[in-house]
């Protein structure tokens, strides 16, 4: 852990978002049934968009002058994000990425929150650009629900 809110929940972004990664590709490659283009295309949309949000949230970290987490043991570790299994249907996909979706919008809205107790206005614009990602996400993941 660091000295710095803002550094700590910034680490934690980058753990939720890379575990959500994870996640969403692994809905990607096993996804099958009626939905299954549809899904698979917007799966694809959303692994491929968080790539690089990730990876500025790290340089962020860089620039405000700590290290940036990284490893997938450490990531997962410092996420605890539940994972999903191989086998799982459709339903229970879009149900679960919806879930981690607003897991990680708990993770921004905690990092938005430090950087705007310390005054760091670029933290604070970064989080929230991410956040209106995140929910529509959430939204669009519900949407296919019904």
């Amino acid at each position: 852990m660091s000295k710095s809110p803002v550094i700590d929940s910034l680490r934690q972004v980058v753990a939720d978002s890379y575990a959500l990664l994870g996640q969403t590709h692994l809905c990607h490659w096993n996804v099958r049934g009626p939905g299954f283009f549809a899904l698979h295309t917007a799966f694809e949309e959303q692994y491929t968009e968080l790539f690089p949000a990730i990876d500025e949230i790290a340089e962020r970290i860089r620039a405000l002058g700590a290290l940036a987490p990284g490893g997938l043991a450490s990531l997962a570790q410092i996420s605890g994000m539940n994972e999903l299994g191989e086998d799982e249907d459709a339903e229970t996909m879009v149900k679960h990425l919806a879930a981690a979706n607003q897991k990680v919008i708990g993770s921004l809205q905690k990092a938005r929150e430090a950087a705007a107790d310390s005054g760091d206005d670029e933290t604070e614009d970064l989080m929230i650009a991410r956040t209106q990602v995140h929910e529509k996400t959430v939204w669009m993941l519900k949407a296919y629900l019904g």
